[in-house]
């Protein structure tokens, strides 16, 4: 072999170990801590209903903690008997901001975006992402989802503290899908 191909060979083969060295260094997963980004995946505990009653009766409250959500982020949930039409459901953007909770928590919400079918269980319905502001209170984050089975509907209404979500619509639904919530809804709707 010649001295100029042994030297193109070494050239060759010292570029792809230092680009592979590199993709190691790059793809390697670390764990670094942020303050105020959230770690791990959301955990909501249970906490005490903080709204009297009205028309629609108590609801639940969940909250999930800086650690696990990035910010506190709060989640309530309120069944609304014979409110949803029983033929078409949440069928809208529209419909979702309708039936959306933002009376309970108070603030003026704006769209974030337009809304995304969802299905909670067996029930189908929509979620958005809005922006909720009211006069002498930081701005918000709320995430509306609004599910139904026939007429009877719920509403879930999550509120963060950050102007962006800290939580996502993939976490919510996921909660809404767990046991401990659709036990709840069959209970309140009649499933």
């Amino acid at each position: 072999m010649s001295k100029r191909m042994a030297l193109a060979i070494s050239v060759v083969l010292a570029l792809a170990g230092a680009a592979a060295g590199s993709l190691i260094i790059f793809t390697s997963p670390r764990s670094v801590s942020t303050p105020g980004i959230a770690t791990g995946r959301p955990v909501w505990t249970e906490v005490r209903w903080q709204f009297p009653m009205d028309q629609w009766g108590l609801g639940k409250a969940f909250q999930c903690k800086p650690a696990d959500c990035g910010a506190e982020a709060n989640l309530y949930l309120r069944a609304k008997i014979g409110f949803c039409d029983c033929t078409s459901g949440v069928a809208n953007d529209d419909d979702l901001d309708r039936m959306s909770d933002f009376d309970l928590v108070g603030g003026v919400a704006s769209p974030l975006g337009v809304g995304q079918p969802i299905a909670v269980g067996r029930m189908k319905g929509r979620s958005r992402t809005y922006a909720l502001t009211a006069p002498n209170r930081p701005d918000r984050t709320a995430i509306s989802v609004v599910f139904n089975d026939r007429c009877d509907m719920i509403v879930a209404t999550v509120i963060m503290l950050h102007h962006r979500p800290l939580t996502n619509e993939h976490d919510v639904l996921e909660f809404l899908n767990s046991r401990t919530v659709l036990h709840w809804a069959e209970a309140s709707i009649g499933l």
